[in-house]
């Protein structure tokens, strides 16, 4: 059988280490919430709402450029 003194002894290292596990984890999520509070701004994206406007103005334009004349051509001829 152990002894009373052996008994109090790995009571007392089992106690530390659960009190040191639990500091060490609450530093970590300290320094975590910390680092992690700053939320830049967020950018457009690439092909956001104003450049797929953009984009659908100069695609419309272009195509209107292009089969303008064939487009007249055609409605005068009762296509």
């Amino acid at each position: 059988m152990i002894s009373v003194l052996a008994q109090e002894r790995l009571l007392g290292a089992a106690l530390g280490s659960l009190l040191a596990g639990v500091v060490v984890f609450e530093q970590r999520r300290s320094i975590y919430k910390s680092i992690n509070h700053y939320e830049p701004q967020p950018t457009e994206p690439i092909f956001g709402r104003k450049s797929r406007q953009e984009f659908t103005h100069v695609w419309n334009k272009s195509v209107d450029t292009t089969f303008g004349a064939m487009i007249e051509y055609l409605s005068s001829r009762g296509w």
